[in-house]
Parts: C-alpha cells; structure tokens; sequence
C-alpha cells in the first residue's frame, strides 16, 4: 500500500480542515457483514479541491456521507477543523453537500432557491438580497434571479444548487458526482467552471466521482479508492504518471501493463529481454526476479524499423487501427504475446505509420517505464 499523505502531514499550526483516522464503515445485509470502507485515513487542507475517485461500489460516496454525517463511522474518528464529529447532526456540521439531483424547488425563482437556506436562518433581508446577489454573480447567472428552475439549462440549473449550497458559507462542500446528468460538452465546460468558482470562494471541495477525466482536470490531489479503501493518494499527475497498484495504472485513463524477469541491470535500471534486439529499462526497478511495470500509450512511438539510442524497444504485430480524429490508436501484439496500445497524434499530412498485419517497433524513453509499487 501506497504512503497515503504525499504531500506531507498537517502540522498543529494549520489544522486540517477535514480528516479521517481509521474510519470503517459496515452494514449488515441479507445477515451478513459487508464492509464499505476500510480503514481509511486521509487529510484534506483548508482551500483545497479533493476528490474521492473509484468504480461504482468502491466505497467513495460512503466516505462522503459519513463526512456530511448521513451515516456514521462504525470505527473511527471524522475531524471537521479540529473537532471530531462522530455523533454531531448534519445541520450541526460546517459542511454543505451539492447532489447529482439537484433537488431546486420548482414552484421558487433562481433568487428564493439561493435564499431558502438564509431566510431559515432568519438573515436580515438587506443581507440576503447582498448575499444572494454576490453569489449569483460568482456563479455567472445575474440577471437571471426571476427565472424558475424549468426555464434554465441543465448547466444553470447546477449553478442554482451550487450557489445555494456556498451561500450559507459552509467551511467545506461536498459534491457527489453533481455533474452526471449533463451531457459531455457541457460535463467538460462545468469542469473549468467549478474551479473557478472553487478557487473564487476559497472553501474546501471536496468530490466524488468514477470520472477519472473529471477528477485530473479539477483536483489538487486525489484518492483513488478500491474495495473500501485508498489504493492511491497524490496530485493528478503523480497519480496518472505513477500509478502504485496495477488497479490504478488501469483505473486513471489507459495504461500497458507489462512483465518480465530481469535479465541485467545497468547503472541502477533493471533491463529485461524479451527477445532478440529486444529491451525493456526500467529505472529503479529490483536488481532481480520478476517485475510488473506500467507505460502510457501516448509515451510510446511506433515504427517500420528497430530503434536507435538507449530506448525501450519491442517488436509486435499491427492487430488492429482506429482512427479517433486528434490520434491514431493501434494496437500491437508484441513478440511475448501482450497486447500494447499506441496513441499517435495526427499531423495535418500524416498517414497511418503502419496498417493492420504489419511487424513494427514500439520505442520509448526509459523514463516513462514505471515499475508498479516502486517507492
């Protein structure tokens, strides 16, 4: 298992605006004992955008909940800005939470939606009309506070529940998979836009999703979970371009995931031969024995001919080409029977480097050869 804090614990002078200490969480079904999460333990900062990414069942929204405290911990400490929660209400708990459905009461304007939760709290009306009208602004819909929620587009229609989710100035938001009833153009435009506005208002996010593209382009770091628990916690890229268990390599975008025994090593870089001409340099891999690495499509060339210069080389069989519009993918049939995808980007004049049935070169850098679970 991965080291969890990869950024380096909170120390007593920032307290951590949410953390989690051994936190489990089971249910009783059909007589059995199933448990959802496992052992977590996690630190989010103050400001940050953190997401909980993982396949549907994983245990991620369990997380979330038990933050919110839909659900309590059956071990376990949740600590909100210093002071454990386990048992506190939820309207008890600085916390908002933003859902896929996003619940607006169809009978209110954009402006009452906002306000529902300050005139609840019996706010001063001056202070509403300011309150709500900032956060309108921050959310890009001024100007549209008398529309009803039938009379927006899906997309406005999550600023409306985002916005009156902030306005109550909760110290963290919790956001579960709050974009999946949108299209994927829009999916993509509200992406940029919620941090944006997450960076605007300077609260935590925290957010769940299974949309390994949703949680690259907008987090600080995430945490990809399996099974109950975290398999992985770090920045995006740090995750994406060294993943620690096979399960993310495969999880975050695609991933090649090879194999072979160490045949040498040469100046701290394990090589392995899988045939004549044949290399495979994994740097900081064991010296000996077998080892299981990761490479990314995008990372890897593809040619006629055997490359030159200290490169990873394998020779393969062209199985199979599609044309995607910005890339090429191909996928090849290497000489030890693996199957290897390749994304090469299209140029302008380019042809297809190679056809279905033709023997060809795969080369890259010995940088972008990760061996899984190194340090």
């Amino acid at each position: 298992m991965t080291e969890l804090r990869e950024t380096g614990p909170v120390t007593a002078a920032k307290v951590a605006a949410i953390e989690l200490r051994g936190v489990v969480k089971s249910f009783q079904s059909h007589g059995e004992t199933v448990t959802a999460v496992r052992g977590v333990d996690l630190s989010i900062a103050e400001g940050e955008f953190f997401s909980l990414l993982g396949p549907s069942g994983c245990g991620k929204t369990t997380t979330m909940r038990m933050i919110a405290g839909f659900d309590e911990p059956t071990e376990g400490q949740i600590i909100l800005h210093g002071g454990d929660v386990v048992g506190v209400p939820p309207n008890r708990r600085d916390v908002n939470m933003v859902f896929q459905s996003y619940a607006l009461f169809p009978h209110m304007s954009v402006f009452e939606n906002v306000a529902f939760g300050l005139r609840r709290k019996n706010t001063p009306k001056d202070e509403v009309t300011r309150r709500v009208g900032e956060m309108l602004e921050i959310v890009d819909l001024a100007g549209r506070d008398k529309r009803r929620p039938r009379e927006l587009s899906g997309g406005q229609q999550q600023r409306v529940a985002l916005a009156r989710a902030l306005v109550n100035r909760p110290r963290a938001l919790l956001l579960d998979e709050p974009l999946g009833a949108l299209d994927l153009k829009l999916r993509q435009a509200m992406q940029v836009e919620l941090k944006r506005i997450q960076r605007e208002v300077g609260i935590t996010f925290v957010y769940v999703t299974h949309d390994q593209g949703e949680a690259l382009t907008m987090s600080d770091r995430i945490a990809v979970m399996n099974e109950g628990v975290i398999e992985q916690l770090g920045p995006p890229r740090q995750v994406y371009e060294r993943p620690a268990t096979a399960f993310v390599a495969g999880f975050i975008g695609t991933s090649n995931v090879l194999s072979g025994t160490v045949a040498r090593t040469d100046g701290g870089t394990a090589v392995i031969e899988p045939g004549p001409g044949e290399r495979i340099l994994v740097p900081g891999a064991a010296a000996a024995g077998d080892v299981e690495l990761t490479v990314r499509p995008e990372k890897i060339a593809i040619g006629l001919h055997p490359p030159d210069g200290d490169v990873c080389a394998l020779r393969g069989t062209v199985t199979e080409v599609v044309y995607l519009g910005t890339f090429t993918n191909y996928t090849v049939r290497t000489s030890t029977g693996a199957e290897v995808v390749v994304f090469v980007q299209n140029a302008s004049s380019a042809d297809d480097v190679a056809a279905s049935g033709d023997t060809v070169w795969l080369s890259w850098e010995p940088r972008h050869s990760y061996a899984i679970g190194a340090a």
